[in-house]
């Protein structure tokens, strides 16, 4: 059995799956000032009448790090740039950081030294300033890790205690701004991670569940829970990601869609060409910051079931009452009135209409009431107005979407493939609000619409069933008999100057496995492939005195065995 767990904005989902059937679900309100807490009541409510013995995997999905960032909650971090020339760190958007002289060229070779006094003065403000955690990132220093190990040994001596972040070991990829800010990010908020982390195991064990334990990465893949520690802004977007592997695990397969996960609080778009969910090529979008966080591409809208409804124009004391202007989010008060709450929202209006059964329907009516008196309409006419409202949004964002990501490589790519331009084909609708609300959001598409079954807990369920995931992007330079490896900084020799781009395919191959054995998931080494490889001979007096090589590979995507043979 498979339990997968989604930490959403408004409900806490979980699952048992055993083969390709549901065997339980559970939900509970999301508290977001204590994360842990709400993940595991619904893994209690969830293993109640469980054999916990015969739990094999758990895998979670959870918004601790998107929170942390979008609250501000993030540790403070001094970030020490070796920018080298050419370039202007405060054209970056990064915040205030520390610039030290000193640089390395695109090839690894030192061209400018560092300055030690430099350094020290460095750590000294950092000390004065009372910060503990440091980011250091040099240009190009992911094909030469001297001037980063050389300033984090300095630093590290001058500040005892201080946890020191070094770029190469966080993202070796191309583009120093994007390398920075997934470093400093990572810096910020691996504390908080770890003491997550390591809450989960301990809480797991106390419940005698002794199964592995997964996080879902922004890319739909999972990884080990206690490897996920080195590398904790990869669950950035994580639950957008298990929604896109839920509707892979309840749709067919190959089927090109788009995805509509209307929650209690948002509302996460994306999609997916001929069963491959598109990923962002430039990587992840924290806030203002573009990092090197690989991601599937996914657009929230602050729109949802429990969005807060209300009048604007309507003066003080009730004047101007049947004159106001409908708005619905994009905050959130609480739950709907039909639950409880104390406002007006779309799941009242959708109580009302009968496109729903969820709550009191005496209090709908009450909520409904409000707007209407608002609007100058019954409560029935104000409630198709909200869900209209909700609807309209939804659509423009589709349709904005698709404008945006006509710029994405693999959008293009299968506009060339398939000899026509995609359009809203269908729509899969997942989420609580999904069954009401997606069927009219087809009708206005004009696209064929998807409700699966499960659809309200299919973030559990594609959190349950996504297996690992994993790239390595592999750089040779024959000529300095070198290789690099951007996702961890590994360096190494490659002697032989006459390497073929298909021997260096088997190294990356080779490199990719033992990367997987480290991070616990080797067992699916065998299902890598290539997805980019390039060659550029280098040429000095009319002969070829080196290649420079690039290598792309990649354990996609996909879902466990167990599900995909049912």
């Amino acid at each position: 059995m498979l339990v997968g767990i989604d930490v959403g904005g408004t409900t806490t989902d979980a699952v048992v799956v055993d083969g390709n059937k549901v065997v339980k679900t559970a939900y509970v309100p999301t508290d977001h000032d204590n994360l842990l807490k709400c993940l595991l009541m619904a893994l209690d409510e969830l293993v109640q009448g469980i054999d916990t013995s015969k739990i094999e995997r758990v895998v979670l999905s959870t918004t601790l790090i998107t929170n942390m960032i979008a609250e501000g909650k993030t540790d403070p971090v001094a970030l020490v740039l070796i920018p080298g020339p050419g370039t202007n760190p405060r054209d970056y958007a990064l915040g205030e950081s520390v610039i030290l002289d000193g640089a390395i060229d695109f090839r690894g070779k030192e061209i400018d030294r560092l300055k030690e006094s430099q350094i020290k003065e460095a750590a000294s403000r950092i000390r004065g300033q009372g910060l503990s955690r440091v980011a250091v990132v040099g240009k190009f220093c992911q094909r030469n890790h001297a001037h980063e190990l050389k300033v984090g040994e300095i630093m590290a001596a001058a500040l005892p205690g201080c946890k020191i972040e070094l770029g190469h070991k966080v993202s070796g990829q191309l583009n120093f701004p994007r390398r920075a800010a997934t470093t400093m990010l990572t810096a910020a908020t691996k504390d908080s991670y770890e003491l997550f982390a390591s809450d989960v195991a301990t809480a797991l064990k106390e419940r005698k569940i002794n199964s592995p334990v997964y996080i879902l990465k922004a890319d739909g893949g999972t990884l080990p829970l206690d490897k996920s520690v080195q590398m904790p802004v990869e669950t950035i977007f994580s639950g957008p990601a298990a929604s896109i592997m839920g509707v892979l695990a309840l749709t067919e397969p190959g089927r090109s869609s788009v995805v509509v996960d209307i929650g209690g609080t948002t509302t996460d778009l994306a999609l997916i060409l001929t069963g491959k969910p598109l990923l962002s090529a430039k990587g992840a979008r924290v806030g203002s910051l573009l990092t090197h966080v690989r991601a599937f591409a996914v657009k929230s809208i602050a729109i949802g079931g429990d969005s807060a409804v209300s009048i604007c124009g309507m003066g003080d004391g009730g004047e101007g009452r049947g004159c106001g202007s409908l708005a619905v989010g994009p905050h959130r008060d609480g739950p709907p009135m039909c639950l409880g709450g104390n406002g007006p929202t779309p799941t009242d209006a959708l109580r009302i209409l009968g496109l729903s059964q969820i709550g009191d329907l005496a209090k709908a009516e009450k909520a409904m009431q409000i707007v209407a008196d608002g609007l100058g309409c019954t409560a029935r006419e104000a409630a198709q107005k909200v869900v209209d409202g909700v609807v309209d949004r939804i659509v423009f964002e589709v349709n904005e979407m698709f404008r945006e990501w006509e710029q994405e490589p693999a959008y293009r790519i299968w506009e060339i493939v398939k000899r026509e331009a995609l359009s809203a084909q269908s729509v899969v609708g997942v989420g609580g609000g999904a069954p009401p609300l997606v069927p009219l959001v087809a009708a206005r598409l004009k696209a064929a619409v998807i409700v699966p079954q499960y659809a309200s807990v299919a973030n559990a369920i594609g959190a349950a069933v996504a297996r690992p995931t994993l790239t390595l992007n592999l750089h040779i330079d024959t000529e300095n008999k070198e290789y690099s490896v951007a996702e961890d900084g590994l360096t190494g020799r490659a002697t032989d100057q006459k390497m073929t781009l298909e021997d260096a395919q088997r190294l990356a191959r080779r490199l990719l496995a033992e990367r997987a054995e480290l991070l616990g998931i080797g067992e699916y080494a065998a299902e890598a492939e290539v997805t980019y490889s390039e060659v550029f001979n280098m040429i000095r007096g009319w002969s070829t005195v080196g290649r420079l090589m690039d290598v792309r590979m990649e354990i996609p995507a996909g879902l466990l065995p167990s599900w995909e043979r049912c």
